[in-house]
């Protein structure tokens, strides 16, 4: 089955933030888990590199647009690097084929009516785009967008192109209104109803004089505005920033050199913050419609990580470094992190403080130190052997995985990560309840002194804590996949997929209680998540781990 997932792009216009690249890694570990589910997948993710904030940086700093792009993109695709996100590829605005795809967008809907001229006076946001009289606010005596304070709004009256929303209303409404509603959690879905019933405006879908950004295909009367080069009439314009960052999804797919996008179009999957929410849930699908394709099947919208109760933002200056994260943590560790500490689907506060604190609670404490004292125990009892599991029937944590793994599986697949991962840490929790009720130090000491019940009750005990072990690394890899594979090796099992989570037997069957028979030899216990002093988290502006 082939399964198809993106994210928003980010804009270019600075570093990443640890709030930019949380659904990246969200939607990164959605990818493997289909990989490893024995999915054909195809993961998107990148940049959005024309907006005219972009152009004006780029002059403060006396460089070229795309030359400033090209700096920040590269500090995008390192902190992503750190952070084992693996697309399948990574899209700029400016990559050639992008550019053909939104030109030629912007002809379908020409041709079916849904594109007409028309003059536009209102508020620009140099981030955004254009904003309506109620989506902006005061700081002082400027207006801003309150998606970027700091920023002040410009009044703009331009000759525009403009896309016919208007006469996507009714469809929108019952695209929206299925069971299962194609966005959301529900009540995302349920903002975007009551925005399309307050009556919607049609937008422009081009900039006049703007020399950064992709050439507007058409002229006035109609014709071409581009040459045989590709290149375009200043007088058309270029094509507006929401616009044609939204078609990326389409050039993803391989649109237009396959003009329906197959195989991967529509996407199974959009994952978007929840300021996006319309560009996606009501513009995008009209755009695709009037464009003669299908909508996305499912669009994810979720919240924003906190500071003090404010957004986490660049331009606020109380963001997270994610260089920083996995220099403190590992790149596992801010990855499992993340995930666990904000809930998918709505806003969280977020600290340094907290951050350390789950990674020592969840990873040092409770994960790390169930891998450690079980396999520790193991080879001081039977030496290299691993001891095989207890039948499902016949072990208190095969049924407690029952438990957990349906629990995984069903949070996984609705999209609710923290939960998926909170299955996974109930179970973690229960075998080290385990261990304390069992003692199997007890029994190694009896065992030690020749008790056969014992050493048979030890090996039971042993070969359950490792089987545990080994499946907890297995479900838990799409968030922390290097510590997955040590898990594995550490049981003396051989990982079975590829970097990415291709190639090995499906989850399902892995999954399943002694799905594997032992291996062996054990290997030397390390420590997997070395422990971190609150006090010692930050050096300076950087923590250090």
């Amino acid at each position: 089955m082939r399964y198809y997932l993106t994210t928003a792009i980010a804009y270019a216009n600075n570093k990443p933030g640890l709030h930019t690249l949380y659904e990246v890694v969200g939607a990164d570990a959605i990818a493997r888990w289909h990989r490893m589910g024995g999915d054909e997948v195809r993961f998107l993710t990148g940049t959005d590199e024309f907006s005219v904030n972009i152009a004006a940086r780029a002059a403060e700093e006396g460089l070229a647009p795309k030359a400033f792009v090209d700096r920040n993109v590269a500090l995008f695709e390192r902190s992503e690097g750190l952070l084992g996100i693996a697309p399948d590829r990574f899209i700029r605005t400016t990559d050639p084929d992008h550019q053909l795809a939104a030109q030629e967008m912007v002809r379908r809907s020409h041709a079916a009516g849904d594109i007409y001229l028309g003059t536009y006076e209102g508020w620009y946001c140099p981030n955004e785009g254009f904003r309506a009289e109620a989506d902006v606010t005061k700081e002082g005596s400027e207006t801003i967008c309150p998606n970027h304070p700091g920023v002040p709004l410009q009044w703009l009256k331009e000759r525009n192109w403009f896309f016919r929303l208007s006469a996507y209303a009714e469809r929108l409404e019952a695209w929206l209104t299925q069971e299962p509603s194609p966005v959301q959690p529900e009540y995302r879905r349920n903002e975007m109803l009551g925005f399309i019933r307050q009556g919607l405006e049609d937008f422009s879908i081009s900039r006049e004089g703007a020399t950064w950004g992709i050439p507007f295909p058409i002229r006035e009367d109609g014709s071409s505005a581009l040459n045989a080069a590709g290149e375009g009439d200043p007088k058309a314009g270029t094509i507006y920033v929401w616009y044609d960052a939204l078609i990326n999804y389409l050039t993803g797919a391989g649109f237009p050199a396959d003009p329906q996008g197959k195989p991967w179009w529509p996407a199974d999957l959009h994952i978007i913050g929840k300021d996006i929410n319309r560009f996606h849930s009501v513009f995008w699908p009209a755009m695709l419609w009037s464009a003669g394709l299908e909508a996305p099947r499912r669009i994810w919208v979720h919240g924003w990580l906190l500071v003090g109760g404010e957004r986490m933002s660049k331009s606020r200056g109380n963001f997270l470094d994610p260089d920083d994260a996995v220099r403190a943590l590992g790149a596992d560790g801010a990855r499992f992190v993340a995930l666990r500490e904000v809930p998918f689907d709505r806003d969280a506060e977020v600290s340094w403080d907290s951050i350390i604190r789950r990674y020592n609670a969840d990873l040092a404490n409770d994960f790390g130190n169930l891998v450690n004292r079980s396999t520790t125990m193991a080879a001081r009892a039977f030496g290299g052997e691993v001891p095989a599991p207890r039948p499902a029937a016949e072990s208190p944590l095969a049924a407690a995985w029952a438990l957990a793994r349906a629990g995984a599986e069903g949070s996984m697949e609705g999209l609710l990560l923290h939960e998926w991962l909170g299955a996974l840490w109930e179970f973690v929790g229960e075998a080290n309840r385990f261990v304390d009720t069992e003692r199997p130090w007890d029994l190694a000491k009896a065992a030690k002194e020749g008790d056969a019940a014992a050493t048979a009750q030890l090996r039971g005990v042993l070969g359950d804590l490792l089987e545990a072990c080994r499946l907890l690394a297995l479900y838990a890899a799409p968030a922390m996949p290097e510590s997955a594979v040590r898990v594995w090796n550490l049981l003396g099992h051989v990982w079975p997929y590829d970097a990415k989570g291709h190639g090995g037997p499906a989850l399902s069957t892995l999954g399943a209680w002694g799905a594997l028979a032992p291996a062996g030899p054990l290997g030397e216990p390390t420590p997997l998540f070395p422990r971190l002093d609150l006090e010692e988290k930050v050096t300076g502006d950087t923590p250090t781990r």
